[in-house]
């Protein structure tokens, strides 16, 4: 994602209003692993019992996943495997039905468990083709089975849901999730905007393959990850089936509904590549920005290692529909206004590191980011531009008391923070002090090997930092202790 470094000029502000206002920081546990925290008390407390208590051996699953900035953002107990989701989205009147098809596992012995779905009606739900108990509580909804779930067993949840999705909306304004667009509507994700499209375990913590089936009237396309795997027309609606096969957090699955040109292509490895411009963005499909989408793929292999998955891309919308670029997964979302290189080079790093090596929390948010932003400086380093040391040097030139040295990378101090200028470039420049430790062919071995080691999985920052001095084969504290957690300008 393009924060406020980015040319965008984006002031990030992940400050969220209301119910997922930033909080005190939590355990660092991912909540997954036991049924912790269960349903909270309501009106109906009674069909679904009080928190912690005990139904037959089981619990109601935790009802966050305990994340220091979001700890209501996701929920504990169980595994997602895979999603099938069914929509239907009228432009015109803006309202979505759907029918969400959850596949996972329990990790503890369950008698309910939570979903997050903000808004929209709920108009039934089964679990395991057997109807469950349903309660509401702001982003939590509850469903408990009529059988309990034992541990290690799979099981299917059924939410058919609709309404009018209203956008997460956070301070000064900034808004995602579910957002109307001119002639449709697109999907943005992170870091919480997915519950207001579907219900489902929304936390980078929990990945899982997807299907997305997406009906629209004739006319009107709809753009998804992955893979389209079907598209047929009839009855005045045309339907259109995605397949994303690789582990996805939820934050960067998106729909991208309106009029658009495709085009379809080939990577030299091989990759599908679909690439879809918004018919009223004024972007030239010819263009050498889009012309130069299979170098930065052949590119970014070079650097970073094999492309995580099975299909790549582009999803070029109007400005003025959407208020910044973020990398959903295998076809990054990026504005008209900023539809430049540097932008494709960052949203397309980003597919190695944040989709395919997640972040284990959103404390872990610079890992995606710095990694993002350094993939920049060697893009221009290595096309006769500024060098990699140029880009460092001109930031670690700026004043003590500029906004780049609020706080370190690995520690934004709150919510608000995560998207923060020092998670970008100081971020980066943690990255280019670790270059400068090992060396070029180290540092290529190094990153690469990280994307190999940790593909399609989920990496902390002391993962991160334990891989790095393995491979160094020595402590770094000196770089850990000034540019990472340290305050304020490194000297």
């Amino acid at each position: 994602m393009i924060g406020c470094v980015k040319t965008s000029g984006r002031l990030a502000a992940f400050a969220v209003a209301g119910l997922l206002a930033a909080l005190p920081a939590c355990s660092e546990s991912d909540g997954r692993d036991g049924g912790g925290a269960g349903a909270r008390t309501g009106a109906d407390t009674a069909r679904t019992g009080a928190p912690g208590t005990v139904f037959r051996g089981g619990r109601p699953g935790a009802a966050g996943a305990g994340d220091p900035y979001f700890p209501e953002l996701g929920n504990g107990g169980y595994d997602v495997t895979h999603y099938a989701l069914t929509l239907s989205y009228d432009p015109g009147s803006g309202r979505l039905e759907g029918t969400a098809e959850i596949t996972a596992k329990a990790t503890a012995d369950l008698s309910a468990f939570n979903l997050d779905l903000l808004g929209m009606e709920v108009l039934s739900a089964t679990v395991d083709g057997r109807g469950a108990g349903v309660r509401r509580d702001g982003q939590e909804l509850t469903l408990q089975p009529r059988e309990h779930l034992r541990k290690g067993a799979a099981f299917r949840g059924v939410v058919r849901y609709a309404g009018t999705p209203e956008p997460v909306t956070h301070d000064h304004g900034w808004r995602e999730g579910w957002l109307r667009t001119d002639n449709g509507a697109v999907a943005f994700g992170e870091p919480t905007g997915s519950m207001s499209w579907f219900p489902g375990n929304h936390h980078p913590s929990d990945k899982a393959s997807y299907d997305i089936t997406v009906t629209v009237p004739k006319g009107v396309q709809a753009i998804s990850n992955g893979q389209l795997r079907s598209r047929r027309t009839g009855g005045g609606r045309s339907t259109f089936h995605w397949h994303q096969a690789e582990p996805m957090a939820s934050h960067v699955a998106t729909v991208a509904i309106g009029s658009y040109d495709i085009k379809t292509s080939r990577t030299r490895s091989g990759v599908p590549v679909v690439s879809a411009v918004d018919t009223t963005a004024g972007v030239d499909e010819d263009g050498a920005v889009l012309g130069r989408f299979p170098e930065i793929m052949e590119w970014a292999e070079g650097r970073f290692g094999p492309y995580p998955f099975s299909s790549a891309g582009v999803i070029v919308d109007q400005a003025a529909d959407v208020p910044y670029a973020l990398e959903t997964q295998t076809r990054a979302t990026i504005p008209a206004g900023i539809f430049h290189t540097t932008n494709v080079v960052h949203e397309t790093a980003h597919q190695w590191f944040g989709n395919s090596v997640t972040p284990r929390t959103w404390r872990d948010m610079w890992l995606n980011e710095g990694f993002a932003t350094y993939a920049e400086w060697l893009w221009t380093e290595d096309h006769g531009g500024a060098s990699a040391q140029d880009h460092f040097d001109r930031n670690h030139a700026k004043a003590a008391d500029d906004d780049e040295w609020d706080f370190p990378p690995a520690e934004p101090p709150s919510a608000s923070d995560i998207s923060g200028q020092p998670v970008y470039v100081r971020g980066a420049m943690v990255i280019h002090k670790i270059r400068q430790a090992v060396g070029d062919e180290g540092f290529r071995s190094l990153v690469r090997g990280w994307t190999l080691s940790h593909r399609h999985g989920h990496a902390s920052t002391r993962d991160f930092t334990s891989y790095v001095e393995a491979r160094a084969g020595r402590k770094l504290d000196s770089i850990w202790d000034s540019w990472l957690y340290g305050d304020g300008k490194p000297s």
